[in-house]
Protein backbone atom coordinates (compact mmCIF):
# COMPACT_ATOMS: atom_id res chain seq x y z
CA UNK A 1 0.00 0.00 0.00
CA UNK A 2 1.55 3.62 -0.84
CA UNK A 3 1.55 5.61 2.00
CA UNK A 4 1.23 9.27 1.69
CA UNK A 5 1.59 12.60 4.66
CA UNK A 6 -0.96 15.68 5.25
CA UNK A 7 -0.27 17.06 8.95
CA UNK A 8 -3.76 18.73 8.48
CA UNK A 9 -6.21 15.38 8.21
CA UNK A 10 -8.99 14.84 8.91
CA UNK A 11 -9.91 19.08 7.49
CA UNK A 12 -7.61 18.62 4.33
CA UNK A 13 -8.82 15.66 2.18
CA UNK A 14 -6.47 16.38 -0.27
CA UNK A 15 -2.44 16.07 -0.90
CA UNK A 16 -0.07 18.73 -1.22
CA UNK A 17 1.65 19.53 -4.68
CA UNK A 18 4.54 17.56 -4.32
CA UNK A 19 3.26 13.99 -2.56
CA UNK A 20 0.31 14.38 -5.24
CA UNK A 21 2.63 14.38 -7.91
CA UNK A 22 4.44 11.52 -6.73
CA UNK A 23 0.42 9.61 -6.48
CA UNK A 24 -0.57 10.70 -9.65
CA UNK A 25 2.20 11.31 -12.35
CA UNK A 26 4.93 8.72 -10.64
CA UNK A 27 2.71 6.07 -9.43
CA UNK A 28 0.14 6.58 -11.93
CA UNK A 29 -2.80 6.31 -9.18
CA UNK A 30 -6.48 7.40 -9.96
CA UNK A 31 -9.73 7.81 -9.17
CA UNK A 32 -11.21 5.03 -7.50
CA UNK A 33 -7.53 3.61 -5.59
CA UNK A 34 -7.01 3.22 -2.35
CA UNK A 35 -4.25 4.88 -0.52
CA UNK A 36 -3.27 5.27 2.70
CA UNK A 37 -2.65 8.33 4.59
CA UNK A 38 -0.88 9.54 7.70
CA UNK A 39 -1.01 12.64 9.67
CA UNK A 40 2.24 12.51 11.50
CA UNK A 41 0.15 12.87 15.06
CA UNK A 42 -0.47 9.31 15.30
CA UNK A 43 -3.23 8.54 12.98
CA UNK A 44 -3.71 6.85 9.64
CA UNK A 45 -6.28 7.16 7.22
CA UNK A 46 -7.57 4.43 4.50
CA UNK A 47 -8.71 6.62 1.59
CA UNK A 48 -9.69 6.59 -1.40
CA UNK A 49 -8.83 8.69 -4.69
CA UNK A 50 -11.59 10.85 -5.51
CA UNK A 51 -9.92 13.53 -7.51
CA UNK A 52 -7.10 12.21 -9.84
CA UNK A 53 -5.48 16.17 -9.51
CA UNK A 54 -1.38 15.64 -9.97
CA UNK A 55 -1.68 19.49 -8.31
CA UNK A 56 -4.34 18.75 -5.53
CA UNK A 57 -5.15 15.17 -5.44
CA UNK A 58 -8.66 14.81 -3.07
CA UNK A 59 -9.49 11.66 -1.62
CA UNK A 60 -12.22 10.20 0.79
CA UNK A 61 -11.84 8.95 4.41
CA UNK A 62 -12.38 5.16 4.51
CA UNK A 63 -11.18 4.65 8.06
CA UNK A 64 -9.07 6.14 10.45
CA UNK A 65 -6.30 3.76 12.97
CA UNK A 66 -4.41 5.63 15.71
CA UNK A 67 -1.57 4.71 17.58
CA UNK A 68 -0.83 5.43 21.15
CA UNK A 69 2.77 7.40 21.59
CA UNK A 70 5.26 6.14 24.10
CA UNK A 71 4.89 7.80 27.45
CA UNK A 72 8.38 8.31 27.31
CA UNK A 73 10.33 10.63 24.95
CA UNK A 74 13.48 10.12 23.42
CA UNK A 75 15.48 12.97 22.58
CA UNK A 76 18.40 13.68 21.36
CA UNK A 77 20.85 17.23 20.70
CA UNK A 78 23.27 17.06 18.30
CA UNK A 79 25.83 19.38 16.59
CA UNK A 80 25.83 19.75 12.99
CA UNK A 81 28.26 18.45 10.77
CA UNK A 82 30.12 20.44 8.37
CA UNK A 83 29.07 18.07 5.66
CA UNK A 84 25.39 18.84 5.56
CA UNK A 85 24.58 15.29 3.68
CA UNK A 86 25.82 13.40 7.10
CA UNK A 87 23.57 15.15 9.48
CA UNK A 88 20.63 14.56 6.88
CA UNK A 89 21.69 10.89 7.02
CA UNK A 90 21.64 11.16 10.98
CA UNK A 91 17.99 13.22 10.78
CA UNK A 92 16.62 9.88 7.97
CA UNK A 93 18.41 7.05 10.17
CA UNK A 94 17.56 8.23 13.83
CA UNK A 95 13.67 8.50 12.26
CA UNK A 96 13.47 5.12 10.97
CA UNK A 97 14.86 3.85 14.02
CA UNK A 98 13.05 6.19 16.67
CA UNK A 99 13.37 9.60 17.64
CA UNK A 100 10.31 12.16 18.99
CA UNK A 101 12.89 15.07 19.39
CA UNK A 102 15.86 16.84 17.59
CA UNK A 103 17.25 19.61 18.21
CA UNK A 104 20.48 21.44 17.19
CA UNK A 105 23.13 22.70 19.43
CA UNK A 106 25.85 25.39 18.02
CA UNK A 107 28.72 24.42 20.02
CA UNK A 108 32.80 26.02 20.12
CA UNK A 109 33.76 23.69 18.06
CA UNK A 110 31.21 23.74 15.67
CA UNK A 111 31.87 24.09 11.60
CA UNK A 112 28.31 24.26 10.44
CA UNK A 113 26.94 27.64 11.70
CA UNK A 114 23.85 27.28 9.43
CA UNK A 115 21.03 24.97 8.87
CA UNK A 116 17.54 24.54 6.75
CA UNK A 117 14.82 23.16 8.87
CA UNK A 118 12.70 22.48 5.70
CA UNK A 119 15.01 20.34 3.83
CA UNK A 120 15.54 18.44 7.20
CA UNK A 121 11.87 18.39 8.03
CA UNK A 122 11.57 16.39 4.04
CA UNK A 123 14.06 13.86 4.88
CA UNK A 124 11.98 13.36 8.42
CA UNK A 125 8.91 13.03 6.20
CA UNK A 126 10.21 10.26 3.83
CA UNK A 127 12.33 8.31 6.47
CA UNK A 128 8.47 8.51 8.31
CA UNK A 129 6.65 6.88 5.57
CA UNK A 130 9.73 4.58 4.30
CA UNK A 131 9.80 3.13 7.97
CA UNK A 132 6.00 3.67 8.38
CA UNK A 133 5.86 5.27 11.61
CA UNK A 134 2.46 7.42 12.39
CA UNK A 135 4.73 10.12 14.33
CA UNK A 136 6.40 12.84 13.32
CA UNK A 137 9.25 13.52 15.10
CA UNK A 138 9.53 17.48 16.31
CA UNK A 139 12.56 19.19 14.50
CA UNK A 140 13.98 22.22 16.64
CA UNK A 141 16.24 24.90 14.73
CA UNK A 142 20.20 25.57 16.11
CA UNK A 143 20.39 27.00 18.84
CA UNK A 144 23.12 27.95 20.57
CA UNK A 145 24.73 25.44 23.51
CA UNK A 146 24.54 27.51 26.80
CA UNK A 147 20.86 28.95 25.72
CA UNK A 148 19.87 25.20 25.17
CA UNK A 149 21.03 24.00 28.50
CA UNK A 150 19.08 26.92 29.84
CA UNK A 151 15.96 24.60 28.66
CA UNK A 152 13.63 22.66 31.14
CA UNK A 153 14.54 19.22 29.89
CA UNK A 154 12.78 16.50 31.98
CA UNK A 155 13.97 12.72 32.92
CA UNK A 156 17.72 11.43 32.37
CA UNK A 157 20.25 14.15 30.70
CA UNK A 158 23.41 13.09 29.57
CA UNK A 159 26.38 13.94 27.50
CA UNK A 160 28.53 11.58 25.10
CA UNK A 161 31.94 12.60 25.72
CA UNK A 162 34.96 10.65 24.39
CA UNK A 163 36.73 10.25 27.64
CA UNK A 164 38.11 6.55 28.11
CA UNK A 165 38.44 6.94 31.62
CA UNK A 166 34.89 8.02 32.42
CA UNK A 167 33.53 4.54 33.63
CA UNK A 168 29.63 5.51 32.90
CA UNK A 169 28.17 4.20 29.86
CA UNK A 170 24.91 5.60 28.32
CA UNK A 171 23.57 2.27 28.34
CA UNK A 172 23.87 1.59 32.03
CA UNK A 173 22.11 4.18 33.19
CA UNK A 174 18.66 4.08 30.44
CA UNK A 175 15.91 2.47 32.07
CA UNK A 176 13.15 3.27 28.88
CA UNK A 177 10.61 4.70 32.44
CA UNK A 178 11.83 8.00 31.98
CA UNK A 179 12.26 10.24 29.22
CA UNK A 180 16.21 10.83 27.78
CA UNK A 181 17.94 13.44 26.35
CA UNK A 182 21.57 12.98 25.04
CA UNK A 183 23.96 15.72 23.83
CA UNK A 184 26.04 15.08 20.84
CA UNK A 185 28.92 17.05 19.93
CA UNK A 186 30.48 18.52 16.76
CA UNK A 187 33.62 17.17 14.92
CA UNK A 188 35.88 17.82 17.93
CA UNK A 189 33.45 17.25 20.40
CA UNK A 190 32.68 19.62 22.91
CA UNK A 191 35.06 21.64 24.86
CA UNK A 192 35.88 20.87 28.90
CA UNK A 193 33.68 24.10 29.39
CA UNK A 194 31.18 23.18 27.49
CA UNK A 195 31.38 19.69 29.21
CA UNK A 196 31.86 21.35 32.79
CA UNK A 197 28.52 23.32 32.20
CA UNK A 198 26.40 20.36 30.83
CA UNK A 199 27.25 18.94 34.36
CA UNK A 200 26.81 21.83 36.23
CA UNK A 201 22.90 21.81 34.56
CA UNK A 202 22.46 18.33 35.72
CA UNK A 203 23.43 16.28 32.94
CA UNK A 204 26.07 13.35 33.13
CA UNK A 205 28.48 12.62 31.16
CA UNK A 206 28.45 9.32 29.20
CA UNK A 207 30.15 7.03 27.27
CA UNK A 208 28.68 5.16 24.10
CA UNK A 209 31.14 2.57 23.62
CA UNK A 210 34.47 1.90 23.37
CA UNK A 211 34.83 3.60 19.68
CA UNK A 212 35.87 6.85 18.99
CA UNK A 213 32.69 7.75 16.82
CA UNK A 214 31.77 10.15 13.75
CA UNK A 215 29.20 12.81 14.94
CA UNK A 216 26.30 10.97 13.24
CA UNK A 217 27.52 8.04 14.27
CA UNK A 218 26.93 8.59 17.89
CA UNK A 219 23.70 10.17 17.42
CA UNK A 220 22.87 7.12 15.73
CA UNK A 221 23.89 4.87 18.83
CA UNK A 222 22.13 6.75 20.68
CA UNK A 223 18.99 6.58 19.24
CA UNK A 224 19.42 3.43 19.06
CA UNK A 225 19.92 2.15 22.71
CA UNK A 226 17.37 4.90 23.87
CA UNK A 227 14.93 2.39 21.57
CA UNK A 228 16.20 -0.71 23.47
CA UNK A 229 16.11 0.78 27.23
Amino acid sequence: MNLFYQPNLPEATYLDTEESKHCIKVLRMQAGDSIEVIDGKGSLFKAEIIEANHKKCSFSILEKITTEQSSFRKHVAIAPTKNIDRIEWFVEKAVEIGIDEISFILCDHSERKILKPERLEKKAVSAMKQSYKFWMPKINELKPYNDFLQLKHRGLKSIAFVDFENPVQLKDLLDGKQDSLVLIGPEGDFSEQEVKLAEEAGFKKVGLGNSRLRTETAGIVACHLMNLA
